[in-house]
């Protein structure tokens, strides 16, 4: 298999990626046919997979204007995957001009494509850093260069979370996040659940699997599971709702049933 010019020597491209799976399925250039291969076979028995990402990304897109509007400034996007159109800075930036973001990611092709992306920005920059390791992340350059921990951040943690299993307490992560956070600071939060997909729960068992054959298994939690992560935080109306349910800027009635699939909401400290 021949290594294109963006490829960082450090990865293997014979192994699926969660981030280059997520950029094939968003319609992006930045994955391999192993990827490929592994997103088709999720297909094979949940074949709404795209619509699902794309619901998730523009329920961020809405997440960061309904931030920007209230009047944040400051955005850390944890599991921020490969860049794509829209991304958290121009989202933001076109609502708050001069708003800052870090984004944070462990995969090296999302950071050196975010790194690319980013060169010239001086409100922007990138974390290679793990979601389980809020310390590294918190004490990080960008981190403290951009971001005013004294005042209200909006901490991203969209499609990421069912990524991380229970034995390694992702509750504990997120509960480290946010205690670090100033009052007024919100947590903008999408999951994967069984709850709303339009398929019986053992087919779609089927796209669960292969997540966890490529070592990167897929936790699809209940919503109140979900709701666990918000402890602390007042949630913003309408709650913790299917994605295009939350603050819809169009009829939720005209989205495609898999976009339904799974939960999002924003919560504000107190």
């Amino acid at each position: 298999m021949e290594r294109p010019a963006w490829a960082p020597r450090s990865i293997d491209i014979s192994v699926p990626s969660v981030s280059r799976i997520y950029d094939y399925y968003l319609g992006g250039s930045h994955n391999f046919e192993v990827d490929r291969a592994a997103a088709r076979k999720a297909m094979e028995f949940m074949p709404g997979l795209p619509k699902i990402m794309q619901a998730n990304r523009a329920f961020m897109r809405r997440a960061v204007r309904y931030a920007a509007d209230a009047g944040i400034t400051q955005f850390l996007d944890i599991g921020s995957g490969i860049p794509t159109f829209g991304n958290v800075h121009e989202v933001a930036r076109e609502a708050r001009p001069g708003a800052r973001v870090v984004y944070v990611d462990h995969d090296p092709v999302a950071v050196a494509h975010s790194q690319v992306v980013l060169e010239g920005e001086a409100d922007a920059d990138v974390v290679a850093a793990d979601l389980l390791k809020p310390r590294d992340i918190l004490a990080s350059g960008p981190v403290e260069q951009l971001i005013d921990l004294e005042r209200p951040v909006a901490l991203l943690l969209v499609a990421i979370l069912h990524f991380v299993e229970d034995r390694d307490d992702p509750y504990s992560a997120v509960a480290e996040l946010t205690a670090a956070l100033a009052p007024g600071s919100l947590l903008v939060l999408t999951h994967a659940s069984y709850e709303g997909i339009p398929l019986p729960p053992a087919r779609a068992e089927g796209a669960v699997d292969v997540y966890k054959d490529i070592r990167n298994p897929l936790v699809m939690r209940s919503r109140d599971e979900i709701a666990r992560f918000f402890e602390g935080y007042d949630m913003v109306e309408p709650g913790l709702v299917p994605m295009p349910h939350w603050r819809p800027e169009t009829a939720p009635e005209d989205e495609d049933p898999y976009a339904f699939s799974g939960f999002a909401g924003v919560g504000r400290a107190s």
